[in-house]
Protein backbone atom coordinates (compact mmCIF):
# COMPACT_ATOMS: atom_id res chain seq x y z
CA UNK A 1 0.00 0.00 0.00
CA UNK A 2 1.42 3.19 -0.74
CA UNK A 3 1.72 6.31 1.88
CA UNK A 4 -0.89 8.46 0.40
CA UNK A 5 -3.55 5.69 0.32
CA UNK A 6 -2.30 5.02 3.56
CA UNK A 7 -2.99 8.67 4.63
CA UNK A 8 -6.02 8.65 3.30
CA UNK A 9 -7.60 5.69 5.18
CA UNK A 10 -5.90 7.21 8.26
CA UNK A 11 -7.19 10.03 7.71
CA UNK A 12 -11.10 8.47 7.32
CA UNK A 13 -10.37 6.42 10.27
CA UNK A 14 -9.80 9.40 12.16
CA UNK A 15 -12.56 11.42 11.10
CA UNK A 16 -14.93 9.08 11.96
CA UNK A 17 -13.43 8.67 15.96
CA UNK A 18 -13.59 12.35 16.38
CA UNK A 19 -17.18 11.80 14.90
CA UNK A 20 -18.28 9.23 17.43
CA UNK A 21 -16.55 11.17 20.24
CA UNK A 22 -19.06 13.74 19.74
CA UNK A 23 -21.75 11.44 19.33
CA UNK A 24 -21.30 9.99 22.79
CA UNK A 25 -21.99 13.60 24.06
CA UNK A 26 -25.66 13.58 22.74
CA UNK A 27 -28.37 12.45 25.05
CA UNK A 28 -30.50 10.33 23.05
CA UNK A 29 -31.38 6.86 22.74
CA UNK A 30 -28.04 5.68 21.82
CA UNK A 31 -26.41 7.51 24.52
CA UNK A 32 -28.39 6.20 27.47
CA UNK A 33 -27.70 2.79 28.35
CA UNK A 34 -31.00 1.29 27.95
CA UNK A 35 -31.08 -2.11 29.67
CA UNK A 36 -32.91 -4.56 26.85
CA UNK A 37 -32.27 -8.12 26.49
CA UNK A 38 -31.84 -9.58 22.92
CA UNK A 39 -35.16 -11.57 23.70
CA UNK A 40 -37.32 -8.49 24.57
CA UNK A 41 -36.75 -7.01 21.58
CA UNK A 42 -39.97 -8.31 19.78
CA UNK A 43 -42.28 -7.85 23.03
CA UNK A 44 -41.18 -4.39 23.48
CA UNK A 45 -41.69 -3.25 19.56
CA UNK A 46 -45.53 -4.70 19.42
CA UNK A 47 -45.88 -2.61 22.83
CA UNK A 48 -44.22 0.28 21.17
CA UNK A 49 -46.54 -0.23 18.22
CA UNK A 50 -49.92 -0.53 20.23
CA UNK A 51 -48.84 2.75 22.22
CA UNK A 52 -48.65 4.66 18.65
CA UNK A 53 -52.03 3.11 17.95
CA UNK A 54 -54.40 2.86 21.07
CA UNK A 55 -52.54 5.59 23.92
CA UNK A 56 -53.84 8.46 23.83
CA UNK A 57 -51.08 10.42 24.77
CA UNK A 58 -49.59 14.06 24.02
CA UNK A 59 -45.94 12.29 23.85
CA UNK A 60 -45.84 10.78 21.10
CA UNK A 61 -43.01 11.86 19.82
CA UNK A 62 -41.48 9.94 22.40
CA UNK A 63 -42.65 6.74 21.35
CA UNK A 64 -41.50 7.06 17.60
CA UNK A 65 -38.17 7.84 18.81
CA UNK A 66 -38.11 4.68 21.08
CA UNK A 67 -39.27 2.58 17.86
CA UNK A 68 -36.14 4.36 15.56
CA UNK A 69 -34.05 2.75 17.91
CA UNK A 70 -35.59 -0.52 18.32
CA UNK A 71 -36.12 -0.50 14.43
CA UNK A 72 -32.37 0.06 14.27
CA UNK A 73 -31.25 -2.63 17.38
CA UNK A 74 -32.82 -5.46 14.51
CA UNK A 75 -30.77 -3.64 11.98
CA UNK A 76 -34.07 -2.06 10.30
CA UNK A 77 -31.93 1.08 9.74
CA UNK A 78 -34.28 2.47 6.57
CA UNK A 79 -37.34 1.56 9.15
CA UNK A 80 -35.71 3.28 12.21
CA UNK A 81 -35.32 6.62 9.80
CA UNK A 82 -38.94 6.73 8.75
CA UNK A 83 -39.75 6.41 12.38
CA UNK A 84 -37.79 9.59 13.04
CA UNK A 85 -39.40 11.38 10.18
CA UNK A 86 -42.43 10.83 11.62
CA UNK A 87 -41.50 12.24 14.94
CA UNK A 88 -39.55 15.41 13.22
CA UNK A 89 -43.70 16.07 11.48
CA UNK A 90 -45.06 15.28 14.71
CA UNK A 91 -43.05 17.40 16.19
CA UNK A 92 -43.82 20.67 13.58
CA UNK A 93 -47.79 19.55 13.17
CA UNK A 94 -48.30 18.75 16.70
CA UNK A 95 -45.88 19.72 19.25
CA UNK A 96 -44.76 23.12 17.87
CA UNK A 97 -45.08 24.71 21.06
CA UNK A 98 -43.04 22.39 23.11
CA UNK A 99 -39.29 23.32 23.76
CA UNK A 100 -37.10 22.98 21.07
CA UNK A 101 -34.81 21.19 23.53
CA UNK A 102 -36.89 18.33 22.99
CA UNK A 103 -35.57 17.59 19.06
CA UNK A 104 -32.41 17.66 20.71
CA UNK A 105 -33.13 13.55 21.37
CA UNK A 106 -34.49 13.10 17.65
CA UNK A 107 -31.40 15.04 15.86
CA UNK A 108 -29.27 12.97 18.34
CA UNK A 109 -30.68 9.68 16.95
CA UNK A 110 -30.48 10.75 13.59
CA UNK A 111 -27.30 11.59 14.08
CA UNK A 112 -26.37 7.98 15.96
CA UNK A 113 -28.20 6.26 12.64
CA UNK A 114 -26.12 8.19 9.97
CA UNK A 115 -22.95 7.58 11.54
CA UNK A 116 -23.85 3.26 11.79
CA UNK A 117 -24.74 3.29 8.55
CA UNK A 118 -21.67 5.07 7.18
CA UNK A 119 -22.91 8.26 6.25
CA UNK A 120 -20.89 10.49 8.36
CA UNK A 121 -21.59 13.64 6.34
CA UNK A 122 -25.49 13.72 7.19
CA UNK A 123 -24.64 12.49 10.82
CA UNK A 124 -22.49 16.09 11.23
CA UNK A 125 -25.51 17.99 9.86
CA UNK A 126 -27.70 16.58 12.69
CA UNK A 127 -24.62 17.20 15.46
CA UNK A 128 -24.14 20.56 13.69
CA UNK A 129 -27.75 21.30 14.25
CA UNK A 130 -27.63 20.19 17.94
CA UNK A 131 -24.63 22.19 18.98
CA UNK A 132 -26.91 25.36 17.11
CA UNK A 133 -29.16 25.04 19.48
CA UNK A 134 -27.09 23.97 23.17
CA UNK A 135 -25.57 27.43 21.57
CA UNK A 136 -28.81 28.99 21.94
CA UNK A 137 -29.84 27.50 25.05
CA UNK A 138 -26.16 28.78 26.55
CA UNK A 139 -25.30 25.33 27.56
CA UNK A 140 -21.66 24.86 28.48
CA UNK A 141 -21.30 21.73 26.37
CA UNK A 142 -21.68 21.56 22.66
CA UNK A 143 -23.48 18.57 22.20
CA UNK A 144 -26.09 18.73 25.15
CA UNK A 145 -28.34 20.58 27.46
CA UNK A 146 -29.31 20.10 30.99
CA UNK A 147 -32.81 20.72 31.14
CA UNK A 148 -36.14 18.99 32.88
CA UNK A 149 -37.48 18.30 29.23
CA UNK A 150 -34.52 16.30 28.30
CA UNK A 151 -34.52 14.35 31.84
CA UNK A 152 -37.73 13.57 31.02
CA UNK A 153 -37.31 12.15 27.77
CA UNK A 154 -35.06 10.26 28.79
CA UNK A 155 -37.34 8.94 32.32
CA UNK A 156 -40.17 7.95 29.31
CA UNK A 157 -37.67 6.08 27.13
CA UNK A 158 -36.36 4.32 30.33
CA UNK A 159 -40.24 3.36 31.41
CA UNK A 160 -40.93 2.25 28.51
CA UNK A 161 -37.72 -0.32 28.38
CA UNK A 162 -39.03 -2.61 30.74
CA UNK A 163 -38.31 -3.22 34.55
CA UNK A 164 -34.60 -3.18 34.32
CA UNK A 165 -34.92 0.50 33.97
CA UNK A 166 -37.48 1.59 36.35
CA UNK A 167 -35.41 3.18 39.15
CA UNK A 168 -33.51 5.24 36.61
CA UNK A 169 -36.72 6.51 35.43
CA UNK A 170 -37.96 7.36 38.63
CA UNK A 171 -34.85 9.50 39.02
CA UNK A 172 -35.23 11.10 35.79
CA UNK A 173 -38.28 12.38 36.36
CA UNK A 174 -37.69 13.39 40.48
CA UNK A 175 -35.00 15.66 38.62
CA UNK A 176 -37.48 17.43 36.07
CA UNK A 177 -39.77 17.81 39.32
CA UNK A 178 -37.02 19.70 41.04
CA UNK A 179 -37.33 22.33 38.30
CA UNK A 180 -41.37 22.10 37.39
CA UNK A 181 -42.80 20.43 40.19
CA UNK A 182 -46.09 21.42 38.29
CA UNK A 183 -46.06 19.45 34.66
CA UNK A 184 -48.69 17.35 34.01
CA UNK A 185 -45.99 15.21 32.01
CA UNK A 186 -43.49 15.17 34.55
CA UNK A 187 -45.95 13.88 37.23
CA UNK A 188 -47.67 11.16 35.20
CA UNK A 189 -44.12 9.57 33.92
CA UNK A 190 -43.10 9.81 37.73
CA UNK A 191 -46.68 8.36 38.69
CA UNK A 192 -46.25 5.65 36.62
CA UNK A 193 -42.40 4.80 37.35
CA UNK A 194 -43.25 4.92 41.53
CA UNK A 195 -46.36 2.81 40.58
CA UNK A 196 -44.24 -0.15 38.92
CA UNK A 197 -41.63 -0.11 40.97
CA UNK A 198 -44.36 0.08 43.88
CA UNK A 199 -46.02 -2.91 42.55
CA UNK A 200 -43.30 -5.14 42.00
CA UNK A 201 -41.41 -4.42 45.37
CA UNK A 202 -44.23 -4.92 47.67
CA UNK A 203 -43.69 -1.16 49.60
CA UNK A 204 -44.28 -0.68 53.37
CA UNK A 205 -47.37 0.88 53.72
CA UNK A 206 -45.41 4.50 53.82
CA UNK A 207 -44.49 3.32 50.56
CA UNK A 208 -47.83 2.06 48.92
CA UNK A 209 -49.41 5.88 50.37
CA UNK A 210 -46.41 7.61 48.23
CA UNK A 211 -47.48 5.85 45.66
CA UNK A 212 -51.44 6.61 46.05
CA UNK A 213 -50.58 10.18 46.38
CA UNK A 214 -48.51 10.49 42.88
CA UNK A 215 -51.02 8.91 41.37
CA UNK A 216 -53.48 11.13 42.43
CA UNK A 217 -51.74 14.02 41.93
CA UNK A 218 -50.99 12.79 38.65
CA UNK A 219 -54.65 12.68 38.19
CA UNK A 220 -55.10 16.48 39.69
CA UNK A 221 -53.02 17.50 37.12
CA UNK A 222 -54.35 15.50 33.79
CA UNK A 223 -57.66 15.00 34.99
CA UNK A 224 -58.71 13.78 31.77
CA UNK A 225 -56.33 10.81 31.69
CA UNK A 226 -57.90 7.36 31.64
CA UNK A 227 -54.68 5.37 31.83
CA UNK A 228 -53.53 7.29 35.13
CA UNK A 229 -57.11 6.46 36.95
CA UNK A 230 -57.40 2.92 36.09
CA UNK A 231 -53.68 2.47 37.55
CA UNK A 232 -54.79 4.45 40.84
CA UNK A 233 -57.74 1.74 40.11
CA UNK A 234 -55.44 -1.22 40.85
CA UNK A 235 -53.47 0.19 43.77
CA UNK A 236 -56.36 1.17 45.74
CA UNK A 237 -57.43 -2.40 45.05
CA UNK A 238 -53.81 -3.55 46.19
CA UNK A 239 -54.41 -1.86 49.60
CA UNK A 240 -58.07 -3.25 50.79
CA UNK A 241 -59.82 -0.11 49.09
CA UNK A 242 -61.68 -1.78 46.35
CA UNK A 243 -65.04 -0.35 46.05
CA UNK A 244 -62.75 3.15 45.95
CA UNK A 245 -60.75 1.51 43.34
CA UNK A 246 -64.02 0.59 41.21
CA UNK A 247 -65.16 4.15 41.18
CA UNK A 248 -61.91 5.19 39.26
CA UNK A 249 -62.27 2.15 37.16
CA UNK A 250 -65.90 2.89 36.13
CA UNK A 251 -64.98 6.59 36.09
CA UNK A 252 -62.01 5.18 33.59
CA UNK A 253 -64.41 3.04 31.43
CA UNK A 254 -67.06 6.18 30.93
CA UNK A 255 -63.70 7.89 29.14
CA UNK A 256 -62.86 6.97 25.37
CA UNK A 257 -59.23 7.83 26.24
CA UNK A 258 -56.52 5.01 25.76
CA UNK A 259 -59.70 2.82 26.13
CA UNK A 260 -57.86 -0.39 25.00
CA UNK A 261 -55.66 0.03 28.15
CA UNK A 262 -58.17 0.82 29.73
CA UNK A 263 -59.40 -2.62 29.50
CA UNK A 264 -57.12 -4.12 30.33
CA UNK A 265 -56.75 -2.47 33.56
CA UNK A 266 -60.28 -3.02 33.89
CA UNK A 267 -60.00 -6.75 33.09
CA UNK A 268 -57.23 -7.23 35.63
CA UNK A 269 -59.32 -5.48 38.46
CA UNK A 270 -62.45 -7.57 38.21
CA UNK A 271 -60.44 -10.35 37.96
CA UNK A 272 -58.86 -10.31 41.15
CA UNK A 273 -62.39 -8.97 42.18
CA UNK A 274 -63.44 -12.27 41.62
CA UNK A 275 -65.54 -10.96 38.57
CA UNK A 276 -64.10 -13.60 36.72
CA UNK A 277 -66.88 -13.42 33.34
CA UNK A 278 -66.80 -10.00 33.41
CA UNK A 279 -62.85 -9.65 33.75
CA UNK A 280 -62.64 -11.87 30.16
CA UNK A 281 -65.27 -9.76 28.53
CA UNK A 282 -62.53 -6.71 28.82
CA UNK A 283 -59.67 -8.68 28.33
CA UNK A 284 -60.91 -9.71 24.58
CA UNK A 285 -62.33 -6.84 24.17
CA UNK A 286 -58.41 -5.78 24.35
CA UNK A 287 -57.47 -8.38 22.65
CA UNK A 288 -59.19 -7.95 19.43
CA UNK A 289 -57.46 -4.67 18.60
CA UNK A 290 -54.14 -6.05 20.67
CA UNK A 291 -53.49 -9.47 19.76
CA UNK A 292 -49.56 -9.07 20.30
CA UNK A 293 -50.24 -8.72 23.97
CA UNK A 294 -48.71 -11.01 26.05
CA UNK A 295 -50.02 -9.74 29.42
CA UNK A 296 -53.29 -10.27 28.03
CA UNK A 297 -52.64 -13.74 27.17
CA UNK A 298 -50.96 -13.91 31.08
CA UNK A 299 -54.48 -12.64 32.50
CA UNK A 300 -56.64 -14.46 30.18
CA UNK A 301 -55.23 -17.62 31.33
CA UNK A 302 -55.26 -16.49 34.99
CA UNK A 303 -59.21 -16.13 34.72
CA UNK A 304 -59.54 -19.57 33.14
CA UNK A 305 -57.36 -20.94 36.37
CA UNK A 306 -59.38 -18.78 38.39
CA UNK A 307 -62.49 -20.89 36.87
CA UNK A 308 -60.68 -23.86 37.49
CA UNK A 309 -60.18 -23.50 41.38
CA UNK A 310 -64.18 -21.72 41.54
CA UNK A 311 -65.41 -25.21 40.22
CA UNK A 312 -62.99 -27.14 42.52
CA UNK A 313 -64.03 -24.71 45.56
CA UNK A 314 -67.51 -25.68 44.86
CA UNK A 315 -67.30 -29.26 44.67
CA UNK A 316 -65.11 -29.48 48.12
CA UNK A 317 -62.22 -29.83 46.28
CA UNK A 318 -63.21 -33.27 45.10
CA UNK A 319 -64.62 -32.86 41.36
CA UNK A 320 -66.20 -35.09 39.45
CA UNK A 321 -68.00 -36.26 36.55
CA UNK A 322 -68.50 -32.99 34.19
CA UNK A 323 -67.12 -30.88 36.59
CA UNK A 324 -63.82 -32.80 36.12
CA UNK A 325 -64.03 -32.40 32.32
CA UNK A 326 -64.30 -28.54 32.47
CA UNK A 327 -61.34 -28.48 35.18
CA UNK A 328 -59.74 -30.38 32.64
CA UNK A 329 -60.89 -28.20 30.03
CA UNK A 330 -60.11 -24.87 31.56
CA UNK A 331 -56.87 -26.07 32.47
CA UNK A 332 -55.80 -26.81 29.16
CA UNK A 333 -57.08 -23.08 28.18
CA UNK A 334 -55.20 -22.03 30.55
CA UNK A 335 -51.92 -23.79 28.95
CA UNK A 336 -52.94 -22.28 25.77
CA UNK A 337 -53.17 -18.81 27.11
CA UNK A 338 -49.38 -18.91 28.98
CA UNK A 339 -47.80 -20.63 26.24
CA UNK A 340 -48.60 -17.69 23.90
CA UNK A 341 -47.70 -14.84 26.65
CA UNK A 342 -44.03 -16.35 26.80
CA UNK A 343 -43.70 -17.01 23.08
CA UNK A 344 -43.99 -13.15 22.82
CA UNK A 345 -42.45 -12.37 26.01
CA UNK A 346 -39.65 -14.53 27.12
CA UNK A 347 -38.45 -13.35 29.91
CA UNK A 348 -42.09 -12.72 31.58
CA UNK A 349 -41.40 -14.43 34.57
CA UNK A 350 -44.26 -14.75 36.69
CA UNK A 351 -46.25 -16.82 33.75
CA UNK A 352 -43.49 -19.59 34.37
CA UNK A 353 -44.90 -20.65 37.71
CA UNK A 354 -48.75 -20.28 36.60
CA UNK A 355 -47.70 -22.38 33.59
CA UNK A 356 -46.11 -25.23 35.56
CA UNK A 357 -48.81 -24.75 37.74
CA UNK A 358 -51.00 -26.25 35.21
CA UNK A 359 -48.83 -28.59 33.89
CA UNK A 360 -48.93 -30.23 37.59
CA UNK A 361 -52.79 -29.86 37.95
CA UNK A 362 -52.78 -32.56 34.94
CA UNK A 363 -50.14 -34.40 36.69
CA UNK A 364 -47.61 -33.63 34.29
CA UNK A 365 -44.85 -33.46 36.81
CA UNK A 366 -41.38 -33.72 34.93
CA UNK A 367 -43.31 -30.99 32.68
CA UNK A 368 -43.76 -28.94 35.54
CA UNK A 369 -40.12 -29.83 37.17
CA UNK A 370 -38.89 -28.53 33.61
CA UNK A 371 -40.60 -25.50 33.69
CA UNK A 372 -39.09 -24.38 37.04
CA UNK A 373 -35.76 -25.37 36.32
CA UNK A 374 -36.09 -23.56 33.44
CA UNK A 375 -37.12 -19.83 35.35
CA UNK A 376 -34.63 -20.80 38.18
CA UNK A 377 -31.75 -20.83 35.49
CA UNK A 378 -32.75 -17.42 33.88
CA UNK A 379 -30.85 -14.99 36.05
CA UNK A 380 -33.61 -13.22 37.60
CA UNK A 381 -32.06 -10.12 38.96
CA UNK A 382 -35.07 -8.74 40.90
CA UNK A 383 -35.15 -10.21 44.41
CA UNK A 384 -38.90 -10.32 44.69
CA UNK A 385 -39.20 -12.24 41.54
CA UNK A 386 -36.57 -14.50 42.99
CA UNK A 387 -38.39 -14.65 45.65
CA UNK A 388 -41.91 -15.09 43.83
CA UNK A 389 -40.63 -18.21 42.38
CA UNK A 390 -39.17 -20.01 44.83
CA UNK A 391 -42.34 -19.32 47.05
CA UNK A 392 -44.25 -21.09 43.91
CA UNK A 393 -42.08 -23.65 43.35
CA UNK A 394 -41.63 -24.53 46.93
CA UNK A 395 -45.57 -25.29 46.31
CA UNK A 396 -45.45 -27.02 43.84
CA UNK A 397 -42.73 -29.39 45.88
CA UNK A 398 -45.16 -29.45 48.90
CA UNK A 399 -48.48 -30.09 47.56
CA UNK A 400 -47.91 -31.48 43.81
CA UNK A 401 -44.39 -33.33 44.80
CA UNK A 402 -44.97 -34.37 48.04
CA UNK A 403 -41.56 -33.58 49.28
CA UNK A 404 -41.79 -31.18 52.72
CA UNK A 405 -37.98 -31.22 52.41
CA UNK A 406 -37.35 -29.69 49.16
CA UNK A 407 -40.47 -26.94 50.08
CA UNK A 408 -38.90 -26.08 53.14
CA UNK A 409 -35.39 -25.72 51.08
CA UNK A 410 -37.48 -23.21 48.21
CA UNK A 411 -39.82 -21.52 51.29
CA UNK A 412 -36.58 -20.70 52.95
CA UNK A 413 -35.05 -19.21 49.40
CA UNK A 414 -38.49 -17.21 49.12
CA UNK A 415 -37.83 -15.17 52.77
CA UNK A 416 -35.17 -12.09 52.37
CA UNK A 417 -34.40 -11.29 56.11
CA UNK A 418 -34.34 -7.42 54.77
CA UNK A 419 -36.66 -6.96 52.18
CA UNK A 420 -40.62 -8.37 52.44
CA UNK A 421 -41.77 -9.01 48.89
CA UNK A 422 -43.18 -12.13 48.41
CA UNK A 423 -41.58 -12.97 52.01
CA UNK A 424 -45.13 -13.17 54.26
CA UNK A 425 -46.96 -15.73 52.33
CA UNK A 426 -43.45 -17.82 52.36
CA UNK A 427 -43.08 -17.60 55.95
CA UNK A 428 -46.81 -18.34 56.40
CA UNK A 429 -46.62 -21.10 54.67
CA UNK A 430 -43.32 -22.23 56.35
CA UNK A 431 -44.70 -21.78 59.58
CA UNK A 432 -47.88 -23.63 58.26
CA UNK A 433 -45.51 -26.76 57.24
CA UNK A 434 -43.23 -27.29 59.93
CA UNK A 435 -45.91 -26.92 62.56
CA UNK A 436 -47.57 -30.02 60.30
CA UNK A 437 -44.44 -31.89 60.81
CA UNK A 438 -44.20 -30.81 64.70
CA UNK A 439 -47.48 -32.31 65.34
CA UNK A 440 -45.89 -35.51 63.78
CA UNK A 441 -42.96 -35.52 65.52
CA UNK A 442 -42.56 -32.97 68.65
CA UNK A 443 -38.82 -33.81 68.84
CA UNK A 444 -37.87 -33.15 64.92
CA UNK A 445 -34.81 -30.16 66.22
CA UNK A 446 -34.88 -28.93 62.39
CA UNK A 447 -38.22 -28.28 62.10
CA UNK A 448 -37.97 -26.50 65.69
CA UNK A 449 -34.79 -24.27 64.62
CA UNK A 450 -37.34 -23.35 61.48
CA UNK A 451 -40.24 -22.27 63.30
CA UNK A 452 -37.97 -20.24 65.82
CA UNK A 453 -36.60 -18.28 62.58
CA UNK A 454 -40.13 -17.73 61.73
CA UNK A 455 -40.85 -16.30 65.10
CA UNK A 456 -38.37 -14.53 64.85
CA UNK A 457 -38.59 -13.06 61.39
CA UNK A 458 -42.47 -11.92 62.11
CA UNK A 459 -40.93 -9.89 65.52
CA UNK A 460 -42.05 -12.90 67.89
CA UNK A 461 -38.99 -13.26 70.25
CA UNK A 462 -40.60 -15.28 73.19
CA UNK A 463 -42.03 -17.77 70.99
CA UNK A 464 -38.70 -17.94 68.64
CA UNK A 465 -36.54 -17.59 71.88
CA UNK A 466 -38.41 -20.83 73.52
CA UNK A 467 -38.84 -22.72 70.31
CA UNK A 468 -34.48 -22.36 69.75
CA UNK A 469 -34.02 -23.32 73.27
CA UNK A 470 -36.36 -26.55 73.22
CA UNK A 471 -34.09 -27.29 69.47
CA UNK A 472 -31.35 -26.70 71.90
CA UNK A 473 -32.13 -29.22 75.02
CA UNK A 474 -33.11 -31.85 72.02
CA UNK A 475 -29.64 -31.83 70.56
CA UNK A 476 -28.11 -31.61 73.98
CA UNK A 477 -30.25 -34.36 75.07
CA UNK A 478 -29.76 -36.72 71.76
CA UNK A 479 -25.53 -35.28 70.91
CA UNK A 480 -27.19 -35.10 67.64
CA UNK A 481 -25.60 -31.85 66.00
CA UNK A 482 -28.47 -31.44 63.32
CA UNK A 483 -30.85 -28.69 63.29
CA UNK A 484 -28.58 -25.96 63.67
CA UNK A 485 -29.94 -22.74 64.45
CA UNK A 486 -30.26 -20.57 61.45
Amino acid sequence: MCVCSFSVIYSKNSEKDQLKDRLEQLRCHFTWKLLIEDVEIADLENRVFDEIEFLDTKFNVVTQNLLAYVKHLKGQNKEALQSLNQAEDLFQTKHAGQSEVRRLVTWGNYAWLYYHTGRLEEAQIYLDKVESTCKKFASPSCYSVESPDMDCEEGWALLKCGRMNYERAKACFEKALEVEPENPEFNTGYAIAVSRLDGFSKASEMGEAFCLHTLKRAIELNPEDAYIKALLALKLQDIGQEAEGEKYIEEALRSTSSQTYVFRFAGKFYRRKGSVDKALRFLKMALRATPSSAFLYHQVGLCYKAQMIQIKRANNWKPKGRDKENIHRLVQMAICEFEKALKLKPTYYEVYPNLAEMYAELGHHKEAEDIFQKVLSMGIFHDHLHQYIHFRYGQFQEFHRKSEVDAVIHYLKAINKEKLFTSNESLSALEKLVLRKLRRNEADIESLSILGFVYKLKGEMGEALECYERALRLAAGSGNSEGRVP
